[in-house]
């Protein structure tokens, strides 16, 4: 745990000494290491998960023109 305060304290003394701009670009830095590890997660209102086909239901059946069941390709399913 004091190695963890260190480190802070350490951080925040250099974060300190830069310029409004240097400090802003720290900032962006920090916001995208946190984009790369956090993930959506879809919920009902009621706070329940909700599955990925509840999730892309909108989706469904929007594109036109293909066949109605990828299924029915038999040149394309893999045995």
């Amino acid at each position: 745990m004091t190695q963890a305060i260190n480190k802070t304290t350490k951080i925040l003394e250099k974060l300190q000494s830069l310029t409004d701009y240097q400090q802003q670009e720290v900032l962006d830095f920090i916001e995208f290491l946190q984009s790369k590890t956090s993930s959506v997660e879809f919920k009902h209102s009621d706070g329940t998960p909700m599955s990925a086909y509840e999730a892309a239901d909108q989706f469904a059946g929007c594109v036109d023109g293909g066949p109605g069941d990828l299924a029915t390709n038999k040149e394309y399913l893999v045995v």
